[in-house]
């Protein structure tokens, strides 16, 4: 037992790496990639610690080369799940004791990790299962999982600082104790830091895990629970399994231990765990913690004094980078008329440029979307924009012969309200609407109300008065506001990140405020000296 009040590195973000050519870190990966694409990688569940391989498995494939495995992967059943649920309470009452210190310590060494030996492997698997470019591959599983896990550390050390007054003669205390029962993670495809981050946020808390990744993300996500069980995380504290959603979701939500749900992924699921949780209330033991981060409809709104290279730029990006399958995408633009010739030639000439194709050629921008199921949607989307009186400007071509290839897609649409720019799509598709100059405040109401999310969005404006407007005009439409910048990218410590509305519960990974929702704090009082008579000063006679 160590007695002292010790104290961390500030935490600072992770530097990103260039891979330019000629450097380490390109050889390394390229390596690295090589290496994974020969291999063929068993991706077991995994309970207590201990590998479980099931009899029915499915193909771990490369997006952009649909014909090429990388692996199988061992489903499991609700029994499966239920056996998870077991381990993680089983393991609940000695991570829960463990001190502070020694539970930030395993989290501290897994960034350190995967800062160091473990950079390549977790950007390749990324790469390889989610058809990343290297520089998305960076930014995601090595920059951003880093900074969650040390700046975690950092939040809640501050957290468990926080305290009440103590007066004269007493002793006030908030102990920050984990929630009662265990919390399932549910983890999307498209951020290997989201799917590190769910699981571990809470478990830094005391809590213990129940963790589903996106099957799609497999590969990455096995290869984070590696590098934390490298750095010592003791078994049963996470347990990974690869169910189905629906069998997922039938164990945990009915289980009467469950404690809270760490969720990013589709409106329509959140939504249908709320309703899950409300028809079981009377099963549980204490009441279910729901965080989510859901959908958006991600807005870029410019005014005519807008720097139309800047705008440009940030309308490509934000759209096309990791083929639009960004919550943050942007997916809606809208620019006034004075503006648009300038801004669709320079949009017109960067969308033409862009490279598609394998992402171990680093001359390509872009790769393929994750499967077949999310390529026939997006395809349907911008045949329905064909079908439906919107003008599909620049791509809309679709090839599946070898990966699952949507080309950069730009519409314009003449009806602010058409589906395209109401609805998610989740893919490479930016519908533009061009707006009279003179109904500025018409189309900032279009904006806020156009679509039912409220994650991130973009203003693009050199007057300052129109900015400060416009923050303030659209102060509810977004839960990650940018200003001159596209509505993506957001950096662990910097920009918060989550959103409301249909959006989710914009509890701000990233920060302290995610870490609260794993803490059921206690109050403690302890008196000195307590009344040793009942009777009140005021009861006295005059």
């Amino acid at each position: 037992m160590i007695n002292a009040v010790s104290t961390i590195a500030t935490p600072v973000n992770e530097p990103v790496l260039s891979y330019a050519p000629g450097s380490a870190e390109r050889r390394s990966i390229k390596e690295a990639l090589t290496a994974m694409a020969g291999e063929h990688t068993e991706v077991p569940n995994t309970i207590a610690g201990e590998r479980v391989r099931t009899q029915k498995t499915q193909p771990i494939t490369m997006p952009h080369a649909h014909e090429k495995q990388l692996g199988t992967l061992h489903m499991a059943d609700g029994a499966l799940v239920n056996r998870a649920i077991d381990a993680a309470m089983k393991a609940k009452r000695d991570w829960a004791a463990a001190s502070f210190d020694d539970r930030a310590a395993v989290f501290l060494k897994a960034a350190d990790l995967l800062a160091g030996r473990y950079r390549a492997r977790a950007n390749a698997a990324t790469m390889l299962g989610q058809s990343k470019t290297v520089h998305q591959a960076e930014i995601d599983a090595a920059c951003e999982l880093i900074d969650f896990w040390r700046f975690n550390v950092s939040f809640a050390r501050r957290l468990l600082e926080e305290q009440p007054l103590s007066p004269p003669g007493s002793w006030n205390r908030l102990d920050w104790r984990p929630l009662d029962g265990f919390v399932a993670a549910i983890t999307p495809f498209n951020f290997s830091s989201i799917g590190g981050n769910l699981p571990t946020a809470p478990a830094l808390m005391g809590n213990t895990v129940v963790w589903k990744a996106a099957t799609t993300a497999a590969l990455s996500a096995q290869v984070m629970l590696e590098i934390l069980e490298a750095a010592g995380l003791p078994p049963g504290v996470i347990n990974l399994v690869n169910a189905p959603g629906a069998q997922f979701g039938e164990a945990i939500l009915k289980h009467p231990e469950l404690a809270g749900v760490h969720f990013t992924g589709s409106t329509g699921t959140f939504n249908s765990i709320w309703q899950s949780v409300a028809n079981n209330m009377a099963s549980y033991r204490a009441y279910p913690r729901l965080v989510g981060e859901t959908g958006g409809k991600d807005f870029i709104l410019a005014h005519a004094s807008a720097d139309a290279q800047a705008l440009a730029v940030a309308m490509v990006r934000g759209a096309f980078e990791y083929q639009g399958q960004k919550c943050s995408a942007a997916s809606r633009a809208y620019v006034p008329r004075s503006l648009w010739p300038e801004v669709s030639q320079r949009v017109e000439a960067e969308v033409n440029a862009i490279k598609m194709g394998d992402i171990a050629d680093f001359r390509n921008f872009m790769g393929a979307v994750i499967d077949k199921k999310s390529f026939e949607n997006i395809r349907g989307y911008i045949e329905a924009g064909k079908r439906d009186g919107a003008k599909v400007w620049l791509g809309g071509d679709c090839n599946s012969e070898v990966g699952w290839f949507v080309r950069p897609t730009v519409v314009v649409a003449d009806d602010p309200k058409h589906k395209l720019m109401r609805e998610e799509i989740f893919g490479p598709v930016l519908t533009v609407y061009v707006y009279d100059d003179a109904k500025l405040e018409e189309t900032v109401k279009l904006v806020d109300e156009g679509s039912p999310y409220a994650l991130t969005g973009a203003i693009f404006a050199q007057d300052r008065g129109v900015v400060a407007h416009l923050t303030d005009a659209l102060r509810f439409a977004a839960g990650n506001f940018y200003v001159n910048d596209k509505p993506t990218g957001a950096v662990v410590g910097q920009q918060p990140f989550g959103g409301s509305r249909a959006s989710g519960t914009n509890d701000k990974a990233g920060s302290f405020l995610n870490l609260v929702r794993w803490t059921s704090a206690r109050a403690i009082k302890e008196t000195y000296d307590p009344p040793r008579t009942v009777a009140y000063p005021f009861m006295g006679e005059a």
